[in-house]
């Protein structure tokens, strides 16, 4: 049977380029995109896309029916920032638009889900460096809080109802083509953009805040591979840690004043700084590289190159 998928939340920060992917392998036809709105976009205006509301499971259901979905992404979230000022509604979106696919799947209309988890589920309790997969996971957000349940519910659709479902811990993604989201570390996408526009940047986390992050080409690779890989290779059915690179602002910063050497960064902490300080500084991903042979390929210097050639 042909590989169906239907992307939901894709005009995302993590959805664009994605679907993108997806698209070049898996052919146009055989991708749906679908968002809450429709954009103006290489997503909305190159390939099929549909209106869609992860809220509303007849709606999800109309799709998968209409197209015979085998996979279904389901990206559409309220991240970490954002999601403090709404809590109610983060609670709500983020929950049930899993529930939605995970019971498609219980129903055997789909197959397979990807649902991506996040480092906002371990907390101030965890051990901040090299954090092990298996380990003391009090979050302190309600984005956390909600990926943590999330996590809970995936292993345990898997382990009663034999549900197919993949995921991955995104550390801070970096990407140059889309607008960051919301989230605590995208101090690190917008720092580029400020760089070429003014040569300033006030950053919103102290100078030594180290996070975890990743190059969104090294994340887009990871959540298709992770989909690729045999199910008797996935070992971990909540889901699975990944590290790309650790740095902190000043690290960022002196990388990009080797491109731009009259860059200048001030630091003013704001309410973000409490969420950074109580997620990890370096992630331990060795399961995830034994389970399905993941690797990540940028590093710092290798990721602002790139990221400064594409944003010129």
């Amino acid at each position: 049977m042909n590989t169906k998928i239907l992307i939901i939340g894709a005009c995302g920060q993590i959805g664009t380029e994605l679907t993108k992917k997806l698209r070049n392998i898996y052919g146009v036809e055989n991708v749906i995109a679908s968002d809450i709105r429709k954009l103006n976009n290489d997503v909305v205006n190159e390939g099929i896309f549909e209106v869609v509301n992860a809220l509303d499971f007849n709606q999800i259901e109309h799709l998968v029916e209409q197209y015979h979905i085998t996979d279904v992404y389901l990206m559409a979230a309220l991240l970490s920032a954002t999601a403090e000022k709404n809590p109610a509604f983060a609670w709500d979106l983020n929950m049930n638009s899993l529930f939605h696919v995970l019971n498609l799947a219980k129903a055997k209309k789909i197959k397979k889900i990807f649902w991506p988890s996040s480092i906002a589920v371990f907390g101030p309790t965890t051990p901040r460096y090299n954090t092990p997969q298996y380990t003391i996971m009090e979050p302190s957000t309600v984005y956390g809080i909600s990926k943590q349940s999330g996590e809970r519910w995936c292993e345990y659709y898997h382990n009663i109802y034999g549900v197919d479902v993949r995921s991955i811990r995104y550390p801070g993604l970096i990407s140059w083509s889309t607008e960051p989201g919301g989230g605590t570390t995208d101090y690190a996408v917008d720092i580029y953009h400020k760089s070429l526009e003014n040569g300033t940047y006030e950053c919103f986390l102290s100078e030594e805040t180290a996070l975890p992050m990743m190059y969104m080409d090294d994340a887009i690779r990871a959540t298709i591979e992770i989909m690729q890989a045999p199910a008797e290779n996935i070992h971990v059915r909540s889901s699975y840690n990944l590290g790309g690179v650790s740095f902190t602002p000043k690290e960022i910063a002196e990388e990009i004043k080797k491109h731009i050497p009259n860059f200048e960064i001030t630091y003013k902490p704001d309410f973000r700084q409490k969420i950074a300080d109580s997620w990890p500084a370096s992630i331990d991903d060795t399961v995830a590289q034994k389970d399905w042979n993941w690797k990540h390929e940028f590093d710092l210097a290798a990721m602002t190159v790139d990221m400064l050639e594409h944003l010129k």
